[in-house]
């Protein structure tokens, strides 16, 4: 099934609450989602994303960012994605340009894989050349899908118990 990203928005909001609470139930962190996880409403949260999305009301120690739904056919969200227009210092350490994720339910069938592809596309448009990814280094799933969208791998680093790598990806 084909995956489109498409800007969240008060119509998708008791999807995208829900794909936060799949998550909270199977103790996982929501990735790619803007912090999605620490928000107690969706209210705060949506304010906060379209803060973020650009440099004027961008939030203190945040870089303006895009924050995406991947959505498919029949209009479930499969996963959300992050794209950093910029890095700051701590991005460039451990998060990189690109955050992911997708719901447990709708893994291991290659849904981040095109989620990737399109921020990648998205990244181009934006003028970014080169774009870091990071994963922790327990996440094998997620590293198989930076190196097909050809990530090289520059090195691994600590973030207090978390191993990280991180991958570069030059956009042409």
């Amino acid at each position: 099934m084909k995956i489109k990203l498409i800007k969240p928005t008060y119509d998708w909001a008791d999807k995208i609450w829900a794909y936060r609470e799949e998550f909270a139930l199977n103790g996982e962190r929501v990735h790619g989602s803007a912090s999605l996880g620490e928000y107690n409403t969706f209210d705060e949260w949506f304010k906060d994303v379209v803060n973020n999305s650009c440099e004027e009301t961008v939030a203190e120690g945040w870089v303006p960012s895009t924050t995406l739904l991947g959505v498919d056919e029949d209009n479930n969200i499969i996963g959300m994605i992050d794209i950093r227009h910029r890095l700051n210092d701590y991005l460039l350490a451990y998060a990189g340009h690109i955050g992911y994720s997708v719901r447990k339910s709708e893994r291991r069938k290659g849904y981040a894989t095109q989620m990737l592809a399109q921020a990648l596309e998205i990244c181009k448009d934006m003028g970014i050349e080169k774009v870091l990814i990071t994963c922790a280094k327990d996440n094998v799933a997620s590293a198989a899908t930076i190196r097909k969208a050809d990530g090289v791998l520059e090195n691994e680093v600590y973030e207090d118990d978390v191993l990280t790598q991180r991958y570069w990806i030059n956009i042409e």
